[in-house]
């Protein structure tokens, strides 16, 4: 009886599949910096600061310059949400399944882009896909969650753990544990990438993708089979 009153949720938005991605959110964060032109392309809070300071110190050169990645950023998230509509009239596979599918050939391409070519091309992409996966993969099990950044994830388990320690909220204490937990996988990931970018350079992306073939493949199998009548079903956030 307790199986069947259990909560149903798709595989699109179980615990894995957002430890998987921010695993790969924090691999790209690092990445980026260490190889890529010391910059951070999970968000864009600190390119925002940067363009109203290059604006209010009258630098138009630069502040064109940082309109480039936040208008990646923007075009990702209107991009995903188109897709997400069309790729349903196929129903073969759920947009979730096929963007992390499409960030395989990214990295790909990536790694095999010499160091030599501008970093602003490996920046750019980077932004474009993070915002894609942001606005993709929006609750884990039901607890809103983002996969590239963790900022909301450290007041949420500061939050939560105060709820549940001071008011015994169980539910509280699940959110704490979650969100404490992403802080970790995207810890995890850029101690990952840091370790292959300081032997392998620009090579390094090529670490995500066996991360990446590995969350494709199982959302595959649950798009072409258990969950194959499902396609149509909507993730929660969305």
């Amino acid at each position: 009886m307790k199986e069947e009153n259990k909560e149903f949720f798709l595989e699109c938005e179980k615990h894995w599949v957002f430890w998987s991605l921010i695993v790969i959110g924090g691999f790209y964060g690092a990445y980026a910096f260490c190889v890529r032109g010391g910059v951070f392309c999970n968000a864009q809070t600190a390119n925002v600061v940067l363009l109203a300071m290059a604006i209010g110190s009258h630098n138009w050169e630069r502040a064109l310059y940082l309109l480039v990645p936040i208008s990646a950023y923007l075009g990702g998230a209107v991009l995903s949400e188109i897709l997400g509509k069309k790729v349903k009239q196929f129903r073969r596979l759920r947009w979730d399944t096929i963007l992390v599918g499409l960030e395989i050939p990214m990295c790909i391409f990536l790694g095999f882009l010499p160091a030599s070519m501008p970093d602003q091309i490996c920046q750019v992409t980077l932004n474009f896909v993070c915002s894609m996966q942001f606005n993709t993969f929006r609750q884990n099990e039901g607890i809103p969650m983002a996969t590239t950044f963790v900022t909301n994830h450290i007041r949420q388990t500061g939050s939560n753990l105060v709820k549940a320690v001071r008011d015994r909220d169980e539910r509280a204490s699940l959110r704490w544990k979650m969100h404490f937990s992403m802080i970790l996988f995207f810890l995890a990931g850029g101690i990952i990438s840091t370790i292959l970018c300081n032997g392998f350079g620009v090579r390094a992306i090529f670490g995500a993708v066996p991360i990446l073939l590995y969350t494709f493949v199982r959302l595959c199998i649950a798009d072409r089979t258990y969950e194959r009548g499902l396609l149509d079903r909507v993730p929660r956030g969305h």
